[in-house]
């Protein structure tokens, strides 16, 4: 199963992959009943989750119902139990939608949800980040997750970000870290996919943060709250749940005028 979800990853463009990937797992439902886990997004419970990863695909990763991974799931236990997202009103732009999301964001009484994206065949709007086709003060919130470290300039992308969110609004703004790493490590003369994939973990990806992501945001003028939620979990919480072992919430606010 590993080799075939990596194979599958590494070989098929992300925007097929998005359109069929959830009706070929349904099948895998079947077969993974059980109570060892459980998905906080969709509710499911199965005796474990699948592997996910392009390289060296991590175990207890993908929920066969809804697609979620160990960081939506993280964030949908923080926005249950950090935020009023669910209850108060809310204009909010989806950036890279999620699958697991976007059904459930969409059928939110008190949200507003714009999804967008520059390919994927998900979301309303196709725009570029770098040049967000809105004007500013429109959102309240703003979830951009895995996208930053594919990026050709961060900080543009965070500047247009802020300008695009409401005074006080928020945003969650996730990506890959190396927590070996002290600091963000680019290199923009690295242009050959394999050599990209060798350096950054991907072939499509232009950077890879360290433990300085969350002051990197900071820089880009974002005021940054690091929410960790596994804190006041368990390790059998944590496996129950499928729960990233090492990631952090960054909550990003723009600083109110």
């Amino acid at each position: 199963m590993k080799k075939f979800i990596s194979f599958l990853l590494r070989r098929i463009p992300r925007k097929y992959l998005q359109l069929v990937s959830h009706i070929g797992l349904k099948v895998l439902v079947i077969f993974y009943k059980g109570k060892g886990v459980k998905c906080s997004v969709c509710e499911k419970e199965f005796k474990k989750f699948l592997p996910y990863g392009r390289l060296e695909p991590r175990e207890n990763a993908l929920c066969p119902n809804c697609l979620s991974l160990e960081r939506h799931r993280l964030i949908w236990k923080f926005l249950n139990e950090k935020t009023d997202f669910f209850t108060a009103n809310l204009k909010m732009l989806h950036v890279a939608p999620e699958h697991c999301f976007i059904k459930r964001f969409g059928a939110l009484p008190n949200l507003e949800h714009i999804t967008a994206d520059i390919e994927s065949p998900l979301a309303q709007v196709k725009m570029d980040v770098h040049d967000i086709p809105f004007p500013e003060n429109t959102f309240d919130v703003l979830f951009c997750n895995h996208v930053l470290e594919h990026v050709t300039d961060d900080f543009k992308v965070m500047s247009e970000f802020q300008r695009v969110l409401k005074p006080g609004g928020w945003a969650i703004l996730q990506s890959p870290q190396w927590y070996h790493l002290e600091t963000t490590y680019e290199d923009p003369t690295i242009t050959d996919p394999q050599e990209r994939e060798k350096h950054f973990g991907q072939d499509d990806h232009l950077r890879i943060y360290g433990r300085d992501y969350g002051d990197r945001l900071r820089q880009g003028g974002f005021d940054v709250e690091d929410v960790d939620i596994n804190a006041s979990l368990t390790k059998e919480q944590i496996h129950y749940y499928g729960l990233p072992a090492q990631e952090v919430i960054y909550l990003c606010k723009k600083k109110a005028s």
